[in-house]
């Protein structure tokens, strides 16, 4: 039986593991074993994922959260190596693009144990994003890369891939769709209303929490000014609120004139989109999930590394300029739109995941 070490530390991280640890336990030949960096502590934000998407509990609990970006990935690099030098697992697994995912990748490759990298090829070609970092360098020492999309495969052929990794064996580049659409098509009838949601009329679901946003003043301005006039002519604005975005909010003393809720979640965040007649994010996830119920998306940044949204016109790049942003939700609300081309695998992806980690 093959040992599998999941590294997870993050709110998509933990969406996806639900259904990729689904289809490990469903095999006859994968010992699964979690653990949770930390990097999410807000109940909301990490535990209440665990309780709703029944995810295994992790075996290894890091606690490590805070500080600057070297800080938290060299803290979580020195933890995770020493739960690797205990487990000796067969394989490592890592999800996404976040400092948990980085941490993992580098202490997996430096034991020389292999190490699959879940949403491989990913590029949003905006080095200022931290994110592309921790992507590009896992990439780079991953046995297994597993796409979601086929922009993604391309991707990693333009760069040279596939290399030798870092433990001396040959990478593999394996296109198997996007687990976030197995993810929201097991759980869609599993939807709930928020507790105390009073928007009755048809809304604009929004996220932002994004450091290219958040951390500028100049465009957290900008997109809040943007928010309050939708909010006033257009529709009603229905912003879970980040509670690093709205600490930031407050210290430079913006105001806020939309219908905040406290963080949510996964299955409010589904019941909110589904009821939602437009999404406005500056999420890499929510975009496609909007996609996945049909919901037109405006995206608050000028990349995205979901580019078949964009080619396909399901969702709009319009950075952080007000006027840009008030024109695409006017011209959105509302819109439907179709997945006629299955652009993330049709929700068989955590499945074909399973099957190739268990006879690598």
């Amino acid at each position: 039986m093959r040992k599998i070490l999941t590294i997870i530390g993050a709110r998509p991280q933990f969406i996806k593991a639900s259904v990729v640890s689904r289809a490990f336990s469903e095999t006859n030949n994968i010992n699964e074993i979690i653990l949770h960096t930390g990097q999410h502590f807000d109940a909301n934000m990490s535990e209440i994922f665990f309780d709703q998407l029944r995810i295994p509990r992790p075996n290894y609990l890091l606690d490590i959260h805070g500080g600057t970006h070297g800080q938290m990935t060299g803290r979580m690099l020195s933890a995770i190596e020493e739960v690797l030098l205990t487990e000796r697992p067969d394989c490592v697994v890592v999800y996404g693009d976040t400092n948990s995912t980085l941490a993992g990748a580098l202490a997996a490759a430096k034991l020389h144990i292999p190490v699959a990298h879940i949403e491989a090829g990913l590029r949003s070609f905006n080095m200022q994003m931290p994110e592309e970092i921790n992507r590009i360098l896992t990439d780079r020492v991953s046995n297994i890369l597993f796409c979601p999309t086929v922009s993604a495969t391309e991707n990693l052929k333009k760069e040279g891939y596939p290399f030798i990794a870092a433990n001396g064996l040959t990478q593999h580049i394996e296109l198997v769709g996007d687990v976030m659409q197995d993810a929201a098509i097991l759980f869609a009838n599993k939807a709930v209303r928020p507790d105390d949601f009073a928007v009755e009329t048809d809304f604009i679901l929004t996220t932002l929490h994004r450091a290219e946003n958040t951390d500028s003043p100049a465009r957290l301005k900008n997109i809040i000014d943007a928010l309050n006039r939708a909010h006033h002519e257009i529709a009603p604005v229905v912003l879970p609120l980040h509670p690093r975005t709205r600490k930031l909010i407050e210290q430079q003393g913006i105001e806020l004139k939309v219908h905040t809720i406290d963080p949510v979640g996964y299955l409010e965040m589904l019941w909110l989109l589904n009821h939602s007649s437009l999404v406005l994010t500056d999420s890499g996830g929510v975009q496609k999930e909007a996609f996945f119920f049909g919901k037109a998306c405006v995206t608050m940044r000028d990349q995205t590394e979901w580019v078949e949204l964009i080619e396909v016109g399901a969702n709009t790049l319009v950075g952080a300029e007000s006027q840009r942003i008030l024109h695409a939700v006017a011209d959105n609300l509302n819109r439907v739109v179709i997945d006629e081309q299955k652009l993330y695998g049709g929700g068989k992806a955590a499945q074909r995941i399973a099957n190739i980690i268990q006879n690598f």
